[in-house]
């Protein structure tokens, strides 16, 4: 792998001060040309609560300084205890391969997955890591606080009457690695993710929505273009992952309303 820089430390199994196990957790960021955004994300997962962190960000030999950035907070992150921190730049095929690709290298129990352009709240990790000491999901996913240009809102993580990508929140998701290698994403479009986690759900796969604000979602990235015409392609390409699975075609009707609230909101 090209440019790979890093601190590399033993992962355990470790006890902490009230003698509970805190299980290895790796948290990726994929990144492109995000010199103006990748440090918010990166301090995000530095200051978290939780200390066992495995830190890979994965860059797409991005053409600005994100890579080089990124690197400059190698030795500061691995100061921490119980940190590590690694930065790839190469060529990769989009967001999801770099996620495959991240999922093949992470040494954690379970991953999650921070975008450059967005950030944890400080006990999303732990949080998360709690959670799956208790349930030992495949796939648990929090809430998200959305940041628009005309204001926030809160996503809710929740199941609703029926499976839908309405309720799911991909940056607030946390996998078991087995699972992530199991059923990497499929590299078809933006809705990589919710292909996924749909492929989960039908194949019966334990899935844990946590309704607390795990993170922070800049509105305005591949799956959130506004337009009519963007609106439309979202509505056929998710709708297309419904039919892909065998699920109820009333997702096509309810999927529209959702689409014009959304594009009215936002």
């Amino acid at each position: 792998m090209k440019n790979l820089v890093g601190c590399l430390k033993r992962r355990i199994h470790k006890r902490n001060e009230v003698d509970k196990i805190t299980i290895p957790v790796t948290v990726l960021t994929v990144s492109f040309n995000a010199e103006f955004t990748i440090s918010r994300a990166i301090e995000s997962v530095m200051n978290q609560t939780y200390e066992n962190i495995e830190y890979i960000v994965i860059d797409g030999a991005s053409k600005d300084s994100t890579a080089m950035i990124a690197e400059s907070y190698v030795k500061k992150f691995c100061e921490k205890p119980g940190r590590t921190m690694r930065v790839i730049s190469e060529p990769d095929k989009g967001m999801y391969d770099a996620l495959n690709k991240g999922a093949r290298l992470a040494g954690g129990v379970i991953v999650g997955q921070i975008n450059a352009d967005d950030f944890y709240e400080p006990d999303a990790v732990q949080t998360m890591a709690e959670l799956y000491g208790r349930e030992k999901y495949d796939l648990a996913w929090g809430s998200v606080n959305v940041i628009t240009e005309k204001g926030n809102f809160i996503k809710h993580a929740r199941r609703g009457l029926f499976w839908s990508s309405s309720h799911w929140c991909h940056p607030a998701a946390f996998a078991s690695r087995e699972v992530l290698l199991q059923y990497p994403y499929p590299l078809i479009n933006s809705h990589d993710d919710f292909d996924f986690a749909t492929h989960l759900y039908v194949d019966g796969k334990k899935l844990i929505p946590l309704d607390k604000v795990i993170s922070n979602f800049t509105f305005g990235g591949m799956s959130t273009q506004k337009s009519l015409r963007e609106a439309k392609k979202r509505l056929d390409e998710i709708y297309a992952i419904h039919k892909k699975y065998g699920m109820s075609r009333l997702y096509y009707p309810y999927r529209l309303i959702f689409e014009m609230v959304k594009y009215i909101l936002t």
